[in-house]
């Protein structure tokens, strides 16, 4: 059915794309800062998991434009967009490249930094279940990674201005509104409730995995007596 305004982004979608993007630039700056702002960092890192979790169950269980399977960057989509060729919705391939790398990424900066250190006060909340050799190791490819994810950011931005400016397809108005002007093709389906409380339960035990809340308490250190004479 041929429409001149589809909806193109569900709300759940739309919520992560923006709450994500508070989270990273909140990431990067108190990880950059470092000092006081390192304990933040730990719990915006936190909630990143919980984010990336929701959005790979979304992926299976979201509406139509937000599941992987309809945006998949095979090798013959991408051809087909740098001929010029391509006419479909939502993530076109090279944009759906830089979602399935961003995820990847977050994820391996979320697991790096949950047994990470910083040789000073701050630990990862899976700290204790590594030797400290190795968490200097994740703690070094934690900070690589995270210069990889301000380029990969840089990048997003500026795709997103090359898009609005030179090819005139508004990308953010989409994302914020959901409705896609001027489209033809089928309005998102699929996403409902019980897929929303399935998505938000396993990114709820996410955060609680990560979180490290599940861990046996430290033994307290044993006191010697004192003595009576």
């Amino acid at each position: 059915m041929n429409r001149q305004r589809i909806r193109l982004w569900d709300l759940p979608t739309r919520l992560f794309h923006w709450l994500l993007a508070l989270a990273v630039v909140a990431a990067i700056i108190s990880g950059q800062i470092g000092g006081k702002l390192i304990d933040l960092h730990g719990k915006i890192g936190l909630a990143i998991v919980g984010l990336v979790a929701f959005r790979i169950v979304w992926g299976f269980a979201g509406s139509t434009y937000a599941r992987f399977a309809q945006f998949f960057p095979t090798p013959g989509k991408i051809k087909t967009y740098l001929n010029g060729e391509w006419r479909g919705l939502g993530h076109n391939p090279l944009g759906a490249l830089s979602v399935f790398g961003l995820i990847f990424l977050l994820t391996a900066q979320t697991l790096t930094g949950l047994f990470a250190n910083d040789d000073i006060a701050f630990v990862g909340p899976l700290y204790d279940l590594i030797s400290k050799s190795l968490s200097n190791r994740l703690s070094g490819l934690h900070e690589l990674l995270s210069n990889i994810l301000i380029a990969l950011v840089v990048l997003h931005l500026a795709a997103i201005a090359v898009y609005g400016h030179v090819k005139k397809d508004k990308l953010i108005k989409p994302m914020l509104t959901g409705w896609k002007e001027g489209a033809t093709g089928e309005s998102a389906k699929g996403g409902g409730v019980l897929a929303l409380i399935v998505a938000l339960t396993i990114a709820g035990v996410a955060i609680y995995g990560a979180s490290g809340a599940w861990l046996p308490e430290p033994p307290l250190p044993q006191t010697m007596e004192t003595p009576s004479w």
